[in-house]
């Protein structure tokens, strides 16, 4: 059964940042059934629980806060309209966020979706994507918006603002603090006959003061969007597509053909007369803080 292998790399990522110890049976149910239900065809079942094992004895402090609900306050964020109570509950459908490796799995010390709000969403021709969050953390949620493809492009896994738990809202680094950039894979049919096509977005997110009016993302190659700035909040996506994998990446079997073109990108906010008031250079894919390694398709 045949699984998405920049999902692969993305996902190991997270086990080492997040450190939580690898589950290959766990990991593998999920690439598996995410790799059925979209049909992203490049490394097999066998490969990827090959690929799990070889790091299954890494083990880090856990990052779950034990005891209680760490995202009850959400008084500082602005209230969901009707139409976005009902991107939260689709986005959440298991109540909340959901494990990494298993999205059947909800993960209750991130928080009920009663504790989150739309804070930004970006929207084109294609559909939209949406930064959803509490005071604690938050999830980012691609609706798909054909009517015989209902759902969420991604399952709903939950970022701590900061990395860390208990995750804080004021941790700005300056006027502008990038804190997620991820692709989203989304499906579609075109033609008579409804013939099923993969799309992916980047999608880069985060935070700025007050003085910010503009955000801009430009993509090493010359891609560049807007972001939707909203709330202190802002989220920019753009399409993409795949190329060769990199050499080095995976060996044999696990050796991927092709991977999701996920270029490092500069992000620049501007105030109201146009003055570059802060910046974050090479924002690399899986982006978790400037500490973080790039990914090698980044």
């Amino acid at each position: 059964m045949p699984v998405n292998e920049h999902r692969i790399a993305e996902e190991l990522r997270l086990i080492a940042d997040e450190a939580q110890p690898v589950d290959p049976v766990g990991y593998a149910t999920r690439a598996g059934a995410g790799a059925s239900r979209r049909r992203r065809l490049s490394w097999s079942l066998a490969g990827l629980v090959t690929a799990t094992a070889l790091v299954a004895g890494v083990f880090v402090v856990s990052p779950l806060h034990e005891g209680g609900d760490i995202a009850a306050q959400v008084a500082e964020l602005p209230r969901n309209t009707p139409e976005q109570l009902r991107l939260v509950r689709d986005c959440m459908p298991r109540g909340g966020p959901v494990h990494n490796m298993d999205p059947g799995l909800r993960i209750p010390e991130h928080g009920r979706r009663e504790d989150f709000r739309v804070l930004v969403e970006y929207r084109d021709k294609k559909g939209s994507t949406a930064l959803v969050g509490s005071t604690a953390g938050f999830v980012l949620c691609t609706p798909i918006e054909q009517k015989d493809m209902k759902g969420m492009a991604e399952p709903a896994v939950f970022t701590y603002w900061g990395y860390r738990p208990p995750g804080s809202l004021t941790g700005l680094a300056g006027d502008l603090t990038v804190d997620a950039y991820e692709s989203h894979y989304y499906p579609y049919v075109v033609g008579p006959d409804r013939r099923q096509r993969d799309g992916y977005y980047l999608v880069i997110a985060g935070r700025v003061t007050p003085d910010v009016q503009r955000v801009e993302i430009v993509w090493k190659g010359g891609r560049r969007t807007d972001a939707r700035v909203a709330n202190g909040f802002f989220l920019g996506r753009m399409l993409t597509g795949l190329v060769p994998a990199p050499e080095g990446l995976g060996e044999g079997r696990l050796k991927p053909e092709r991977v999701v073109d996920t270029p490092s990108a500069t992000v620049t906010a501007y105030d109201q007369a146009g003055r570059v008031i802060g910046q974050e250079q090479n924002v690399h894919y899986s982006w978790r803080g400037r500490t973080s390694r790039p990914s090698p398709t980044s």
